[in-house]
């Protein structure tokens, strides 16, 4: 993504008050702050890295059996 994407908003004095970012770049911030939130759980950490390193699922019939829908 080019940096041109990005617009900064001044005030009257030319300083930056806020940025405004393409969707694509805040949902990719917003995941990232997302997976370091859940890696300061020790418990959490371990489900994630665990599920990263599963090779295969369940069929999605078989997920929503489980979970009783």
């Amino acid at each position: 993504m080019a940096q041109l994407d990005i617009q900064y908003v001044l005030d009257r004095n030319g300083t930056p008050k806020s940025v405004i970012v393409p969707l694509r770049l805040w949902r990719e911030i917003q995941s990232e702050r997302e997976t370091a939130h859940l890696l300061k759980s020790p418990a959490m950490k371990k489900r994630l890295l665990k599920a990263k390193r599963r090779s295969q699922g369940i069929p999605f019939e078989v997920a929503r059996e489980k979970l009783g829908l």
